[in-house]
C-alpha cells in the first residue's frame, strides 16, 4: 500500500471508529438518560456507592466526558457536594475502561451482523427505544469494522519508512508522546477511541510497548482535559468536577512517565498480548487514580475549591429583588413592592427594545440570541410578580388599592406583551434578514432609527407614568400615541415612494420594514395604555371617541358625511 493510501485509509478507520463510539454513546444516552440521571442523583449515599455509580454509568455510555456534563449540572445546582462528585468521577474513569476490554477479543467478525441488525431495527422501528437500540447496534457494528481495518493499516505500518522515524521519536521521549495523544483525545473527545488505536498498533507490532504505554498514559490525560475546557463558561460548582479529575489522572500520569520503559520491560516476561497489555494497563491506570485519590477526597476537593475559589454572586435578572414576603400582611407595602419590581421589569425590556434597532441594522446573530435570553428573564418576572400580586390580593384590599393593582398587573402583563413582540417578532425579521443578507436603504434606516427614537421616548415616559400616576404626564403619553399614528403612515408613504423608484434594497426588505413599524405600533400601543386608568380616574376620557351626530343624520356613515367624524 502507498504510503498516500496508507494515511487516507488511517484517517477514514480512526474517523470511523470515532463516529462508532459516538453513536454507541448516543444511543445509550437517549435510550437510559433519565435512568442515568435518576442513577446519579441518588449516589450520594457513600462515596463508595458514588464509585460504584460511576462505574456502572459509565461502563454503559462509555464516555467519561458524558458522566462528567451530567455530574457537574448536579454539582452546579448544588445537589452533590464536591467529594461525592470526585468519587463519582472516579469511578467513571474505571467504568471507561470495562467495554474495551470486551473489544480485545476476536469479535471484530460481528461487524456485518452488528450492521445490518442495526440498521433494519433503525429503519423500520417507530419507537424512539427500538430505533436507539439500532443506533447502539450500528456503532458497534462500526467500532467493529474500524478495528479490523485497523489490524490490517497497522501491519503495513510497519513498513513505512516515514512512520519508523516518526515512531523512533517518540518512542524515545515518552513525555512527547503523553502529550500528543493527550491532544488527539481532547481533540476528538473520545479516550475509548484512541485506546482501541493503541491497542491495533501495539497488536500489529507498529508501536512498542513502551510508545503504547505513553498512548494510554496521554489517552487518559486527555479524556480528562475535554470536559474541563467543554464546561468554561459554567458555575464554578460546575467546573470543580472536571478540575478535580483532571489534577488526579495528571498527577499519576506525570508519576507514571518516568516507569514507562520499567513497565514495559515486563512484558515478555508476562507473556502477554501487547494489545490485551494495552487495554490492562489502560484499566491499571485508572484502578491505581481511584485507590490512590479515593482516602484523598477531602483534601483533593480543598485544593480544587482553593484552586477555583467562588466568585462574587452576579445579581440574577430572573430572581425578583423586591417582592418581600413580610409585605404581604400590608397590602399598599406589598402594592409598592410589586410596583417597584415591575419597574425592574420596564428597565430590562427598555433595554432590549434599545439593543433592537441594533440587531436590526447589523448581521450579528448573537445579538439576536442576547435579545431571546433577556424575554426569558422579562417571562420569569411576570410570573412571579403575578402570583405575588395574587397573595396580596387575597388580604382586605382598599378601593384605591384594588385599582392600584389592576394597573400594576396590567401593566405588568403589557410590558410582558412588548418583550413578546421583540423576541418573537422583531427578534425574527433581524434574523430574517441577517439570515438573506438584505440590507435597509439609508432612507429606510433613518426612518426606522427615528420611529424607534421616538417609541423608547414613549417607554420612558410610560415608565414615568406608571411610578407617578402624573395626570400631566399621562396627558402626553396618550397624545403621542396620535402623533406615533402620523409617523407610521409618513413612514408607509416614503417607502412606498422608494418601490416606486425601483430602489433595490427598499424592494427586498419592504416586508421587513413595514413589520418593524408595524410592532413597534404595537409596542407603543402596549406602553399607552397604562395613561388611560389614570386619566380616567381624573375625569379626563369621554365614554366614546366617535363623535355624536345628529340624530337625522344617523342614518348617513360618518366617513360619508365628514371624513374626519371618526377619530382613528
Amino acid at each position: 500500500m502507498a504510503g498516500s493510501d496508507l494515511l487516507l485509509t488511517l484517517l477514514g478507520a480512526v474517523a470511523l471508529l470515532f463516529w462508532g463510539v459516538r453513536m454507541v454513546r448516543t444511543g445509550l444516552t437517549r435510550t437510559f438518560g433519565a435512568t442515568l440521571r435518576s442513577m446519579l442523583a441518588r449516589a450520594s449515599r457513600s462515596r463508595i456507592t458514588a464509585f460504584l455509580t460511576g462505574i456502572g454509568v459509565t461502563g454503559i455510555v462509555q464516555s467519561s466526558t458524558a458522566t462528567t456534563l451530567l455530574l457537574s449540572s448536579f454539582a452546579g445546582r448544588g445537589l452533590v457536594t464536591l467529594p461525592v462528585a470526585l468519587a463519582i468521577m472516579l469511578g467513571a474513569d474505571v467504568g471507561t475502561t470495562l467495554v474495551a476490554q470486551i473489544f480485545a477479543f476476536d469479535i471484530k467478525w460481528l461487524w456485518a451482523a452488528g450492521l445490518f441488525v442495526g440498521v433494519i431495527l433503525f429503519s423500520t422501528a417507530t419507537s424512539d427505544r427500538i430505533k436507539s437500540a439500532g443506533r447502539i447496534s450500528i456503532g458497534l457494528g462500526l467500532m467493529l469494522l474500524a478495528l479490523s481495518v485497523l489490524g490490517g493499516v497497522s501491519g503495513a505500518m510497519r513498513e513505512s519508512d516515514l512512520l519508523k522515524v516518526v515512531i523512533s521519536a517518540l518512542g524515545t521521549e515518552p513525555t512527547i508522546a503523553v502529550v500528543v495523544a493527550a491532544m488527539l483525545t481532547w481533540v476528538t473527545h473520545s479516550s475509548p477511541a484512541i485506546i482501541l488505536f493503541s491497542m491495533s498498533l501495539s497488536a500489529s507490532g507498529a508501536v512498542s510497548p513502551a510508545l503504547a504505554l505513553a498512548l494510554v498514559v496521554g489517552a487518559n490525560i486527555g479524556s480528562s482535559i475535554a470536559p474541563y475546557v467543554a464546561l468554561s463558561g459554567s458555575s464554578v460548582p460546575a467546573r470543580r468536577v472536571p478540575l478535580g479529575n483532571l489534577i488526579a489522572r495528571t498527577a499519576i500520569g506525570v508519576i507514571a512517565i518516568p516507569f514507562i520503559p520499567h513497565i514495559a520491560s515486563v512484558i515478555p516476561v508476562a507473556s502477554l498480548d501487547p494489545g490485551r497489555f494495552v487495554l490492562l494497563a489502560h484499566s491499571a491506570f485508572n484502578i491505581a487514580v481511584a485507590l490512590t485519590f479515593l482516602p484523598l477526597l477531602d483534601p483533593l476537593a480543598r485544593l480544587v475549591s482553593s484552586m477555583m475559589p467562588e466568585l462574587p454572586a452576579a445579581a440574577d435578572r430572573r430572581a425578583p429583588q423586591h417582592l418581600d414576603p413580610t409585605a404581604l400582611d400590608s397590602p399598599s407595602e406589598a402594592l409598592a413592592c410589586a410596583m417597584r419590581e415591575t419597574l425592574s421589569v420596564g428597565d430590562i425590556v427598555l433595554d432590549m427594545l434599545r439593543r433592537s434597532l441594533p440587531a436590526l441594522e447589523g448581521t450579528d446573530m448573537t445579538r439576536v440570541r442576547e435579545i431571546e435570553k433577556s424575554d426569558d428573564d422579562v417571562d420569569a418576572l411576570h410570573e412571579a410578580i403575578k402570583l405575588y400580586m395574587i397573595r396580596a390580593s387575597k388580604a382586605d384590599l382598599s378601593e384605591a388599592d384594588s385599582r392600584r393593582y389592576v394597573e400594576i398587573l396590567t401593566f405588568t402583563t403589557n410590558l410582558e406583551h412588548i418583550g413578546d413582540i421583540i423576541d418573537k417578532n422583531l427578534m425574527e425579521l433581524a434574523g430574517k434578514k441577517i439570515k438573506k443578507r438584505y440590507t435597509f436603504s439609508a432612507e429606510g434606516a433613518a426612518e426606522l432609527k427615528r420611529f424607534h427614537g421616538q417609541v423608547m421616548d414613549n417607554m420612558r415616559l410610560a415608565l414615568n407614568v406608571f411610578a407617578s400616576r402624573d395626570v400631566t404626564l399621562a396627558r402626553r403619553l396618550l397624545l403621542a400615541k396620535s402623533d406615533m399614528r402620523s409617523r407610521e403612515f409618513e413612514s408607509a408613504d416614503r417607502h412606498f415612494a422608494r418601490l416606486r423608484e425601483g430602489r433595490a434594497e427598499s424592494i427586498e426588505t419592504s416586508s421587513i420594514h413595514l413589520d418593524v413599524i408595524r410592532d413597534l405600533k404595537r409596542i407603543n400601543s402596549h406602553l399607552t395604555s397604562v395613561a388611560y386608568p389614570i386619566l380616567e380616574a381624573h375625569g379626563e376620557l369621554r365614554e366614546s371617541r366617535l363623535r355624536i351626530i345628529p340624530a337625522s343624520d344617523a342614518t348617513i356613515m360618518p366617513a360619508e358625511s365628514d371624513p374626519s367624524a371618526v377619530r382613528k
